[in-house]
């Protein structure tokens, strides 16, 4: 699985929609995208304070848009090995592929923690 942070506003237009698009698939070409591993470090260092914000689960097999693996777009975030590729996807995301969505939510002291299913 992979993982893309949303905002709820965001998923609820992709919901009436049928089709989840971000503005970075129109300005850099593609959707960011994290592994299990990432997404921590990817939500603190580039969401914190954020509110209403929803973690999507993509299952890859049921992409019908391209999926490629890239150092990321800019630094690697702080608490992500370098060298880590993370996972791209270069369309929009079919609705079939999001298999779960969570709240996120940081705690108290402004860290994430990912739910599990």
């Amino acid at each position: 699985m992979i993982y893309h942070i949303a905002s709820r506003r965001a998923w609820n237009e992709a919901r009436a929609q049928a089709v989840y698009r971000t503005e970075s698939l129109d300005t850099e070409g593609f959707i960011h995208c994290s592994t299990d591993e990432q997404v921590v470090a990817v939500a603190e260092n580039f969401y914190k304070g954020e509110p209403d914000l929803l973690l999507l689960v993509i299952d890859p097999e049921h992409l019908t848009s391209d999926l490629k693996w890239e150092p990321p777009a800019g630094r690697t975030p702080p608490g992500v090995p370098e060298g880590d590729l993370f996972p791209h996807i270069y369309g929009p995301v079919n609705l079939e592929a999001v298999v779960k969505v969570f709240d996120l939510q940081s705690n108290p002291d402004g860290k994430f923690t990912i739910p599990k299913s």
